[in-house]
């Protein structure tokens, strides 16, 4: 009876896996291997870990700030000949019962020139219903109780305005004091266009919209009250509409130019903040590319690492050769070595960037009280925090990213341990 021939162990078998990983504990001769690979595994480590740190940040940040200037301008607009039609208010009416929309607000808008505490400076007039102001949420909330109540009381809306608290602290304004705005197109009367007219109207409350620039720049003044000065009488400029995710804001375009019908000209965002957004998208990128190439240096270090073993490794690798082993098991053996300083600095930085993300404003609480400052003002950034909202995508690509970075950086070495000849290393052993 014969016996059965033995079948050779197929790739990546438990005995290249074990040398591989006995290859990495080196011994104290060999010292310089090991500390090579410590600081390749916590390059890695930092870096993937800054990587997702950064990448969270970036990304809170931008949606915070996208959130408030969409809160204050609206995801949506309606334009074109559906202002004037004799059927708007039904068209409005279809407009609110599209799936996925929150809410339709006519507006207007109109350029003015403000005199106020010896100082003149231009600012937007928007013309809103009071019933409309709970649809920007920062604006809202920001609103005293009083000023709420008093917007829109009165003949034609009433006199009382609201300003941002950028504006009032920059002309030195409070609650109920006068201000005077001027518009370049006066109201229409029987004797034609009266011209440039100016009203003084009173301060009747603050608020704060969570962007500086829009602060500063516009005074909410009720409808009825901007469409008489402004000359604008029974007008909209604009249909304001904001939806449920202003992210998916596309998917909604189709149901709403429906319900519009032929008279209305939908945009949405994008194209009103086309250059911010752009720019958003620009420095993401940017960001990404250049923390991208500090985890390829981190990797690169494997290469070093590697080299070193192998040439540690030399006689090793003749007299398995000599016993049969492939080229190719010599290669795996050595690219698991290598790749398993990326995997393991990897899954460390993965783990140590997300408890950091996750961990944001405890660890800001605690560097102010190790330094007595407060890194990031309330009063400043209009945030009681650092933002972060880590990206489950980015998250994915980083770590694909940094595993093909320690396989390639693993590969070049162990490809080169293959070529040695057995014969020439052991000639002089």
């Amino acid at each position: 009876m014969t016996d059965a021939p033995v079948k050779p162990a197929g790739a990546f078998s438990a005995w290249e896996i074990g040398l591989a990983l006995r290859y990495l504990r080196a011994r104290r001769k060999e010292g310089g291997v090991a500390l090579i690979a410590i600081i390749s595994f916590i390059g890695i480590t930092l870096a993937v870990m800054a990587l997702i740190v950064v990448l969270s940040i970036m990304a809170g940040f931008r949606n915070e700030l996208l959130g408030r200037m969409l809160s204050f301008n609206g995801h949506m607009y309606v334009q074109g000949e559906v202002l004037s039609a004799f059927n708007r208010d039904a068209i409005v009416d279809r407009l609110r019962g599209v799936e996925g929309v929150v809410s339709v607000t006519p507006l207007t808008e109109s350029q003015a020139i403000i005199r106020a505490g010896g100082q003149t400076t231009g600012a937007f007039v928007r013309g809103i219903a009071p019933a409309d102001l709970d649809t920007m949420q920062y604006v809202d909330a920001s609103l005293s109780d009083q000023a709420r109540a008093s917007f829109g009381q009165g003949a034609y809306g009433g006199d009382n305005v609201l300003i941002g608290q950028a504006l009032a602290d920059s002309l030195g304004l409070r609650v109920g004091d006068p201000i005077e705005i001027y518009s370049p197109t006066g109201a229409d009367s029987a004797f034609g266009n009266l011209g440039g007219l100016n009203k003084t109207y009173r301060v009747g409350g603050t608020y704060s919209s969570g962007t500086a620039d829009y602060d500063r720049a516009f005074i909410f003044m009720p409808l009825e009250q901007a469409q008489l000065f402004f000359g604008k009488e029974g007008v909209w400029d604009v249909i304001e509409m904001k939806v449920k995710d202003p992210d998916r804001v596309g998917d909604y375009l189709p149901a709403v130019r429906e319900a519009a019908g032929p008279g209305g000209f939908v945009v949405d965002w994008r194209d009103k903040l086309a250059a911010f957004w752009g720019a958003l998208k620009v420095e993401r990128v940017a960001m990404s590319i250049i923390l991208g190439m500090v985890v390829a240096i981190a990797a690169l270090n494997i290469i070093s690492g590697i080299v070193m073993l192998v040439k540690n490794k030399t006689r090793d690798i003749a007299i398995l050769r000599t016993i049969g082993a492939s080229p190719s098991s010599i290669l795996r053996i050595f690219f698991m070595a290598g790749a398993s300083i990326g995997v393991a600095g990897t899954i460390t930085g993965l783990i140590l960037g997300l408890l950091f993300c996750l961990n944001i404003g405890s660890i800001q609480h605690f560097l102010e009280w190790v330094f007595q400052t407060r890194l990031f003002p309330a009063d400043v950034y209009m945030l009681n925090g650092i933002p972060a909202e880590v990206d489950p995508t980015d998250v994915f690509w980083i770590t694909m990213w940094a595993f093909f970075m320690s396989c390639v950086a693993s590969l070049i070495p162990s490809w080169n341990a293959t070529r040695i000849d057995p014969v020439e290393a052991l000639r002089f052993e």
